[in-house]
């Protein structure tokens, strides 16, 4: 059932390259399956003016590089390292929302205190799938895709690790942003995206 909370959400998928449709897919089915009505809406980010529509933003999983070269080119670096409303990052996300990155080519945003090694797990072939536990995820494990991912190698303190797996950490949250190494939009488990949704008040 929706809450009592009468705002709604405006969820911009970054969409620059990468995993979009499959988040907008996602985020409508969680907005879908919270009774959440049509008046809240899921769309793509592709300037300044499209991020000042979103009270969340999603930064989803590609290529890295290509997105930080692309969002220094749309003039989208400072709007988004200032951007008040709720940051969900996942796979390529997560390095770009990381403080320090393995790799001079990618400009990282720096909207979570990490350090962050990218392709950590090797090349497409290395991809591989797990049930992880996640801390405050309701309805048991996770089955997450792992797909040329990054992981977390440290974090600052006031950055809270929700979930690890034998090579290191794979899930972090850190107040309204949340960030993770795999790829909650591939299946129809929308339990992640509910979660973050629900903790910024939807």
């Amino acid at each position: 059932m929706r809450c009592c909370n009468t705002v709604d959400a405006k969820v911009g998928v970054l969409a620059l390259q990468g995993n979009v449709s499959e988040h907008i897919d996602a985020f409508l089915l969680a907005l879908e399956r919270m009774d959440y009505g049509s008046s809240s809406e899921v769309f793509e980010v592709r300037n300044p003016a499209d991020l000042t529509a979103c009270n969340v933003l999603a930064m989803p999983g590609g290529e890295s590089t290509t997105i930080s070269r692309l969002i220094v080119k749309n003039n989208l670096y400072d709007p988004i390292r200032t951007f008040k409303g709720g940051i969900f990052a996942t796979c390529a996300g997560m390095v770009l929302a990381a403080t320090c990155v393995d790799d001079p080519r990618v400009r990282p945003l720096g909207l979570i205190d990490m350090t962050v090694d990218r392709n950590a797990f090797g090349r497409q072939k290395e991809s591989f799938e797990a049930d992880i536990t996640i801390e405050g995820l309701e309805g048991g494990a996770f089955h997450a895709y792992f797909i040329r991912a990054p992981l977390v190698a440290s974090v600052a303190k006031g950055v809270h690790v929700l979930a690890r797996i034998g090579q290191g950490i794979v899930a972090v949250e850190y107040g309204n942003r949340l960030a993770l190494s795999f790829h909650p939009e591939l299946g129809r488990d929308t339990r992640l995206h509910e979660f973050f949704l629900r903790k910024l008040g939807f």
